[in-house]
């Protein structure tokens, strides 16, 4: 006997049906018979069609694109200072952020011209810290976030922190100068807000490794060039979070501010930016996290700080100094968080309070400013409070802990973690690999628009056959299948955890409650750091950069499946139980095939994750496109190849989320 739970005409309503027949197959399920009918025809043809037509290209080879990628970045050099385009536009550009940059680096990490530290050393840095978390958020976020600091400098790292943090706050203040602006615009102009969409959703879809060979074309390479990668990169959470905390204004508050006379001016700045200023310090704290994972992979292109120390820890296999400073960017992405999460709930929090401590406030803040003043003074004075003080003794003993933890598991648990690699490489990853990169192109771009058409819809299958396209025409097909087999099996991955924590969550609130707040930390930690400790495990191979990918994306996932599970109406669940079905039967013929919607999402949400770590994983043997962006930073004649691979990057990317989109609005989500 077969169950299944049906909506009656009222919404409010349900009824069990039981049928003893077979259900009749329905459009989901014809959907997975022409995706199969695909898949077979594609197996059939590749083993008669094996090795031919497959595009593949020498690591040293270079197409005639790739030759002219790299004419133009000669070009471009040698007329830099010429080139009136050059010198009144992208030079005095980058002239205005090296010198923001310098500023800052200047006041917190590095000597200025007539001193040989920075004007504000450790102990006013520690103090300015303490005082904004305090006044933005509370005294426990405070005692994070001078433990937090003072914790950098124990571990010898104090000068690379400070670097990455100027770099964080010049791309913050300069993304949110125009991000804010255009957020509100977005919010009160439909029409702009549809032009704007695109191009967000667009940044957003790109890999962070792709803002920086184009940025390095017109702004070289170095602290500008890595700064408005960032600040690029950073941007489009705030203009979108704006936006709609703009548009989540109720109307009956507008409109009853228009009708007592209230101008446009005066409704914006006392009824809209007042009312939707706590989502606006959200977004505010996203840009601020995106702005410090692009800054750690921006020391690609020579951006100083702790993400230099880290690729060099890594491309030298040093997992200890490695974990060491990846550690130094968990800590500052852990106290940034929560400074800018506090701040956005500090005046609710504070209407909440019964204690008479609020009104106190205002006087202790006026002394805490004092004492930090003083700090501020005594740091600029005296060396003492300039210069660290010690030899990082704690970072050596974290480095030398990782480094023993290291030749522990590499001597102890090789035989399982390698059984476990071997296992996954050669059962799932090698096959699929080889029958991407081993078809003819043609065959592979015939079955990806035609998975496009079948799963997302025409425009869908339009945009897959355009990327194909593109991607035949970047020179970099082989490797964009290996990437793109890499993508795919880890998302696989991604949505086999996520399945199963997401439903997890979404039935338990306990278990909801204990694990969420470790994703949140989670999706704080910037890619690079999930790469050192499965570098222990698994060495410098692709199989490192999945699992790490994994990690990365599993979070997101399992956070929108649990919500749409936990979003499934209790009496569709109860009519189930009701009607005797079992935990199992109510898990998978009722809340996931209703939670269709945010599995797709998450699988959307999924492959863009995977996407950027996988080929962050280039450093650590990954190879593809991801080895061939680093070449195109490391060797000149290598140029025009990785800024082409850039390109497949995110025509992979594009291609992913709009299919993944599409099916997202057929499935109802």
């Amino acid at each position: 006997m077969t169950v299944t739970v049906e909506k009656a005409e009222k919404p409010e309503q349900t009824q069990v049906v039981e049928q003893d027949a077979p259900v009749r197959s329905g459009r989901g399920v014809s959907r997975s018979m022409v995706v199969g009918a695909i898949l077979l025809v594609w197996l059939v043809l590749f083993a008669v069609l094996r090795g031919r037509q497959t595009l593949s290209l020498a690591a040293a080879d270079l197409t005639d694109l790739h030759r002219w990628f790299n004419d133009v970045n000669d070009s471009i050099g040698a007329n830099r200072d010429s080139n009136p385009l050059f010198l009144y536009f992208f030079n005095e550009i980058r002239l205005v952020i090296d010198s923001l940059v310098t500023f800052v680096q200047e006041l917190i990490s590095q000597p200025s011209a007539d001193r040989p530290v920075p004007q504000i050393g450790w102990l006013g840095v520690v103090g300015i810290a303490g005082y904004v978390s305090w006044a933005m958020g509370n005294w426990r976020v405070a005692l994070l976030a001078v433990a937090g600091f003072t914790f950098l400098g124990l571990q010898g790292l104090w000068q690379e922190s400070m670097d990455t943090l100027a770099l964080t706050v010049s791309a913050v203040f300069v993304a949110l100068l125009f991000a804010i602006p255009l957020g509100v615009w977005a919010g009160l102009s439909d029409r702009f807000n549809r032009i704007a969409t695109p191009f967000l959703d667009f940044m957003q879809t790109m890999p962070t490794f792709v803002y920086l060979a184009p940025l390095t074309l017109f702004f070289l390479i170095g602290p500008a060039s890595a700064t408005i990668a960032t600040l690029i990169y950073a941007a489009p959470p705030a203009m979108r979070i704006t936006a709609h905390a703009i548009r989540s204004v109720p109307k009956t508050t507008v409109e009853a501010a228009d009708s007592l006379g209230a101008t446009r001016r005066q409704s914006l700045t006392k009824v809209l930016l007042p009312m939707s200023k706590q989502t606006v310090v959200m977004g505010v704290n996203q840009t601020i996290m995106a702005a410090l994972a692009m800054v750690t992979i921006a020391a690609l292109i020579d951006a100083p700080g702790l993400g230099k120390t880290v690729i060099q820890a890594l491309q030298s296999l040093d997992v200890g100094t490695a974990f060491n400073a990846g550690l130094a960017i968990v800590v500052m992405a852990i106290v940034l968080d929560r400074v800018t999460t506090a701040a956005s709930g500090r005046e609710e929090a504070a209407r909440r309070s019964k204690n008479r401590f609020p009104a106190w406030r205002r006087p202790l803040l006026g002394v805490g400013a004092a004492v930090t003043a003083v700090l501020i003074y005594l740091s600029h004075t005296y060396v003492w409070g300039a210069e660290f003080p010690g030899e990082g003794g704690v970072g050596s003993a974290i480095s030398s802990g990782a480094d023993t933890v290291t030749t522990w598991a590499q001597d102890n648990l090789s035989g399982v973690t390698n059984a476990f690699r071997d296992a996954l490489t050669n059962g799932l990853l090698n096959p699929f690999q080889t029958l991407l990169t081993d078809s003819p192109w043609w065959l592979v771009g015939a079955a990806l628009i035609a998975l496009g058409v079948v799963l997302g819809g025409w425009r869908a299958g339009i945009t897959t056959a355009v990327c194909v396209a593109l991607l035949v025409g970047t020179g970099v097909w082989s490797d964009s299948m290996t990437t793109l087999a890499s993508t795919v099996v880890a998302t696989v991955l991604v949505m086999l955890l996520g399945i199963v924590f997401g439903v997890w969550m979404g039935r338990s609130a306990l278990v909801d409650r204990l694990l969420r707040p470790s994703l949140d930390a989670a999706q704080v930690m910037p890619p690079f750091v999930y790469l050192v400790p499965f570098l222990a495990l698994f060495g410098a191979t692709r199989f490192t950069a999945i699992v790490a990918a994994v990690v990365y994306a599993a979070p997101v996932a399992m956070k929108i499946i649990a919500d749409g599970v936990r979003n499934v109406p209790a009496t569709t669940v109860e009519a189930a139980t009701s009607a005797g079905c079992n935990t199992w039967q109510i898990i998978t013929k009722v809340q996931l095939p209703m939670a269709r919607g945010a599995l797709t999402l998450a699988t959307n949400q999924g492959l863009i994750y995977v996407l950027s770590m996988v080929v962050v994983g280039g450093l650590v043997g990954a190879g593809a496109l991801g080895y061939d962006v680093v070449a195109g930073f490391s060797q000149g004649q290598l140029y025009g190849k990785g800024l082409a691979a850039g390109l497949a990057i995110v025509l992979l990317g594009v291609m992913f989320d709009r299919i993944t989109q599409a099916a997202a609005r057929r499935t109802g989500a």
